[in-house]
């Protein structure tokens, strides 16, 4: 009985992550983040190290390959929007000023590294992934639906919509090396939400697009 009590601690300290490898965990996520949005998910891993400030070692010791490193950045993105988008819909009465607090927050977040989800060669079906994707498309569509029924919101636009222009409008142009977008990005958001804003003032051409529509039409 005494030996497996005094065993215990010990299995705790072995399988719980140190501090500092949960930092150097995180800055890696954060860093990739940066990069994934200026160069997409092929952005060269040494670059994530440096901007990290770690070693290749270490960003190898907590992710074997590229593909890992993708996963958890996307859960990241994914968890920390759903989160800002569930307290925005609390702390908001007004539900298009809701909506437009989220589109500029999302922003902020890099919302723009949630790409390679529309890749079909992307795992996106992964079981955490797929219920990250859900969680975040209730949460938005939620924000949307409540503008809808106060008259605020376009009718003839949903997720897919939104996100797409946020990943557009937040982004360096292809070939530019244009890094300074955020002096841009929030101009160009809120003439996005402008036009978002009931009542319209033209007609949309094709139908509205859901996160899922958009992964079915990546090639």
């Amino acid at each position: 009985m005494t030996a497996v009590t005094a065993a215990a601690p010990e299995a705790r300290r072995t399988t719980r992550p140190r501090a500092d490898a949960l930092r150097n965990r995180e800055r890696i996520v954060v860093a990739a983040r940066e990069l994934f949005v200026e160069y997409g998910p092929e952005a060269p891993l040494d670059e994530i190290a440096r901007r990290a400030g770690i070693g290749n070692a270490t960003l190898y010791r907590h992710f074997p390959d590229r593909n890992a490193l993708i996963h958890d950045v996307v859960l990241f993105v994914m968890a920390r929007a759903t989160d800002h988008a569930e307290r925005i819909a609390t702390e908001e009465s007004d539900p298009f000023h809701a909506l437009r607090r989220f589109v500029h927050i999302a922003a902020d977040e890099r919302i723009g590294a949630l790409c390679p989800l529309l890749s079909n060669a992307f795992d996106s079906d992964h079981p955490d992934l797929y219920a990250g994707r859900e969680r975040l498309e209730e949460a938005v569509e939620g924000l949307m639906e409540r503008a809808r029924k106060a008259g605020r919101l376009r009718t003839d636009v949903a997720v897919g919509d939104l996100m797409v222009a946020l990943s557009q409008l937040t982004r360096p142009l292809p070939g530019t090396g244009c890094l300074t977008m955020d002096r841009f990005a929030h101009r160009h958001l809120q003439l996005f939400l402008d036009g978002l804003e009931a009542p319209v003032r033209s007609e949309l051409p094709g139908s509205a697009a859901t996160l899922e529509d958009l992964r079915r039409a990546a090639p």
